[in-house]
């Protein structure tokens, strides 16, 4: 499976890089830049937890990735003053991993499991018991023999995060006493971002120059804050170490994100799509044969932003370049384009 990560510039994240990405990260409700809404909500669900003195309910935090999910598991630890536990889905493949982890939890601890939906479902039935009743029963034994010790847990505080929440099975989803979906952020409050991010990094980003980068952001706040330092890289070899409108565009040519945010990947499957598909439609096989990329990395990582912004629709019959994506390439548009055969189903495979 490819990396969650959507960054354009290097799909695999290093320990500098994801060491730089937590110092960045809010650790307050008060911090954390827009998704106005759900913190509001969480905010309210966490005050009224602690007016109790009580344990809160269960998060489930969905969207896609880089909006704040492992952020926000973080922010609600630290607001209840608890430890917190961090696992993930594919990391849990038999429920003796999923006992081992429970059974070692404190009172009140926050346990975030990203990529929820991934988990094994002998691990996911487990779970069901651990979220409702605090106890999970180890099984002892085997065949007719085997006999189940229940075991009682701590009470505790799940946070799952997943950016299919589709894949959720209803049981597991109807356990959550909140849940929240997260927005693609504004450019205003990606600014702000990028304006905290530079005063934690001691930079001068110049007004205009957050505008330039935001812009390019992909509405992200973790693509926003990988942009920064890279452009900030850029200043400190080529120009003052001052970040302003014009060094910022000229670094972000360099690592080929355009002023609309599309990466190398993106528009080198545009470009296939039109130049060498006539604007399809085209199936994913063909289309990730083109770029010479995996299936999954053009479906997971490419697909949902050029879809979102206009420049592909996917339609039972494959991959379809809309007008937008043949102008954005300087090409003219057939006078069919964006109009295929049938009407455009998002969620189809092609």
């Amino acid at each position: 499976m490819p990396s969650s990560d959507t960054d354009p510039l290097d799909p695999h994240v290093h320990t500098d890089e994801q060491a730089a990405e937590s110092a960045l990260r809010p650790s307050t409700l008060a911090e954390f830049g827009g998704q106005r809404r759900v913190s509001d909500q969480l905010g309210l669900v966490l005050a009224a937890a602690r007016h109790r003195g009580a344990t809160p309910d269960h998060v489930l935090l969905s969207g896609p990735p880089g909006l704040g999910k492992t952020t926000l598991a973080m922010i609600i630890a630290a607001e209840m003053a608890a430890p917190i536990r961090i696992s993930s889905g594919p990391a849990i493949q038999h429920a003796g991993d999923l006992a081992a982890i429970l059974s070692g939890l404190s009172e009140g601890e926050v346990f975030f499991l990203d990529e929820i939906h991934r988990m094994s479902r002998p691990a996911e039935e487990m779970l069901y018991l651990a979220m409702e009743d605090f106890r999970v029963d180890v099984v002892v034994g085997k065949g007719p023999g085997a006999t189940a010790i229940p075991l009682d847990i701590p009470r505790f505080t799940l946070v799952g995060a997943t950016t299919r929440a589709g894949l959720l099975p209803g049981p597991l989803r109807d356990r959550f006493g909140f849940t929240a979906q997260l927005d693609f952020y504004a450019a205003a409050d990606l600014e702000a971002i990028l304006r905290r991010s530079a005063v934690l990094l001691g930079i001068q980003l110049d007004k205009e120059a957050a505008v330039e980068i935001a812009s390019r952001s992909r509405g992200t706040p973790r693509i926003a804050n990988r942009l920064l330092r890279r452009v900030r890289d850029y200043a400190q070899v080529k120009a003052d170490g001052r970040l302003t409108r014009a060094v910022a565009a000229a670094a972000l040519e360099l690592y080929e994100v355009d002023p609309l945010g599309l990466d190398r990947l993106d528009r080198a499957v545009l470009d296939a799509l039109c130049r060498g598909f006539g604007g399809g439609p085209v199936g994913l096989t063909t289309l990730a044969l083109a770029v010479a990329e995996e299936t999954e990395t053009v479906e997971e990582v490419a697909e949902p932003f050029l879809v979102r912004e206009g420049f592909l629709m996917r339609t039972p019959r494959g991959r379809v370049a809309t007008r937008r994506a043949w102008e954005h390439l300087g090409l003219t548009p057939p006078a069919s384009t964006g109009v295929p055969p049938t009407a455009p189903d998002l969620f189809s495979a092609g």
